[in-house]
């Protein structure tokens, strides 16, 4: 048996460079990313897979179903699923986590989007693209299309952090024989959310000012979770009294809606904080003029729409999750978004707006 070399699940799959964690990676690299590596070799080997494997979506695979279960959150998904749209002029089906399938309702790209495999089982696919070599993955793979080939879009690739957009994309752009440049894609990659015609609908019935900023509240982990959004409202009001602000999040912001609520009884604020699903949610961000947030799903949202963001970023830098085509003006610090300075989020939103104005087309 000829093991494949265990240099792929840091080396990147396509010939062009994007951000990644990759020295640091190697500088602490374990026993632990090679055992996996080899459960996943050999867990492919033994369920006769291995010879399957290609590497290039040619105009013979016009029906496909994309197998994602590798990143289940909102956000990973948005990334790891970016690159579908070079896939326009297929039959493109997903398979996916339950609590995603809402996520592509009425999506452009996916003509269909199920979370149970049984009811793709049956259906003749020409090719199979698979998130990851997971044992997980490739279970469903075999279970649902037992001898149809398939690609990886990450494969065995299991190591550092990397920019899941890039990589999407220029993975795609590699399978599909690079018919699109290095700066093409650069200058294309980003997220992308289709709103179902329902919720404009709902959207449309919700009092909401034609003009507005939003703001992201709350969060999953405390160093990506700001706590001082009051003192910036308040100088957000000092600028411009006549100031529209939505709130945004889900339940883990209920107690900084309640805080800044009541800092502010008198104004009317708005607040939409777990009452909406994503996809409305997103439509709140699309219609915003501006967004403030902290890195997270629904600022992936803000760059599917090309919506003007501040983002707040701690560890994990601004690179690795933005790209050219995104309209985010970020901020960063190396440990927790709370060392960021209201002061500084207020410049880098004047310096936004500022440059937006002096770059809008001319007429």
């Amino acid at each position: 048996m000829k093991m494949l070399s265990y240099k792929k699940t840091f080396t990147l799959p396509f010939k062009f460079k994007i951000p990644s964690y990759t020295k640091e990676y190697l500088e602490k690299k374990s026993l632990l990313s090679l055992i996996k590596y080899l459960k996943r070799f050999i867990y492919i080997y033994f369920k006769r897979q291995q010879k399957l494997e290609i590497f290039e979506i040619s105009s013979m695979h016009n029906n496909i179903l994309w197998i994602n279960f590798s990143a289940p959150s909102l956000g990973d998904s948005l990334m790891d699923l970016s690159g579908r749209v070079m896939l326009s002029n297929k039959k493109l089906d997903l398979l996916t986590d339950k609590k995603n399938v809402d996520l592509y309702k009425d999506d452009l790209f996916f003509t269909c989007v199920f979370s149970r495999k049984e009811l793709v089982r049956n259906i003749n696919y020409d090719l199979i693209i698979i998130d990851s070599y997971s044992t997980k993955s490739i279970k469903i793979k075999t279970d649902v299309a037992l001898s149809t080939p398939y690609v990886g879009v990450y494969g065995y690739y299991n190591g550092p952090e990397v920019n899941r957009v890039l990589f999407c994309f220029h993975q795609l752009n590699n399978l599909l024989g690079y018919g699109k440049s290095e700066e093409e894609i650069n200058n294309i990659a980003k997220s992308s959310i289709s709103i179902s015609s329902g919720d404009l609908q709902f959207i449309n019935t919700l009092m909401i000012p034609k003009k507005y900023i939003a703001i992201v509240i709350g969060g999953e982990w405390s160093y990506r979770t700001y706590n001082n959004w009051t003192k910036l409202i308040e100088k957000l009001l000092l600028k411009d009294k006549s100031l529209n602000i939505i709130l945004l999040g889900s339940d883990n912001a209920k107690a900084t809606e309640k805080q800044i609520l009541n800092h502010f009884p008198d104004l009317n604020l708005l607040s939409y904080v777990a009452k909406l699903t994503f996809n409305q949610t997103s439509q709140i961000i699309n219609m915003a003029d501006f967004l403030f947030c902290c890195d997270g799903g629904l600022m992936h949202a803000a760059n599917s729409f090309h919506t003007r963001n501040v983002s707040l970023f701690a560890r994990l830098k601004p690179e690795m999750q933005l790209t050219k085509a995104c309209k985010s003006f970020p901020l960063f610090d190396t440990d927790d978004v709370n060392n960021i300075s209201v002061d500084e989020i207020m410049l880098t939103y004047l310096e936004a707006v500022s440059f937006s104005h002096n770059h809008l087309p001319s007429e």
